[in-house]
């Protein structure tokens, strides 16, 4: 915005009509509030190249998550199955981006979300975890929480290699670990 059009009713049209455009555009209430908005044009980015490594990690800062998925199981001991998963999510617009992350990770699947509009990169490979996710982000590691969820996630890594996981002390010490990780981890 130049000059304080922000400030401007024209100005609040504008900055409404952009967020329009973005994620999944208006709430109820700002449709009410601004029924005759256009959503802006998004720009089309025709090269979907990984400029370097940094940007990857900067981008899978903010777009990327490890979870440790807890799966019922009837074939397993402890009566649970344990998942790990490297997941990036996009809005389907961006499955050209997607599908150049895949390229640039050489594993990883495309699996598009059930009732929104958007696609997540789904890694869930030991052998892709171990051999190329983790050794990416311990070479250029990862800030705050989500580097602490990474860290946690390769314990994790580590207890499934040794066959930890498969007994009840093993389970419940990842049961602790996963109810810490990434929207429960206190931010002390």
């Amino acid at each position: 915005m130049n000059k304080s059009e922000h400030l401007t009713s024209e100005g609040i049209k504008k900055i409404v009509a952009i967020r329009s455009s973005m994620n999944f555009g208006l709430t109820t209430s700002l449709k009410e509030q601004f029924p005759d908005i256009i959503p802006m044009l998004r720009p089309v980015v025709n090269n979907q190249e990984i400029p370097d490594i940094q940007w990857f990690i900067g981008f899978s800062e903010g777009e990327s998550c490890f979870f440790i998925d807890i799966i019922n199981s009837k074939t397993h001991k402890v009566g649970y199955q344990i998942k790990l998963k490297f997941q990036i999510t996009q809005h389907s617009r961006d499955l050209e981006l997607m599908n150049t992350l895949i390229k640039f990770l050489d594993c990883g699947n495309l699996v598009e979300v059930r009732g929104r509009s958007a696609v997540d990169i789904v890694i869930t490979k030991i052998s892709d975890i171990e051999s190329k996710i983790v050794p990416l982000f311990t070479d250029f590691p990862l800030k705050g929480n989500k580097n602490l969820d990474f860290l946690d996630f390769c314990k994790v890594l580590e207890f499934i290699k040794n066959k930890d996981h498969l007994t009840t002390e093993g389970f419940e010490y990842i049961k602790q670990i996963k109810s810490q990780m990434n929207s429960q981890r206190s931010s002390d």
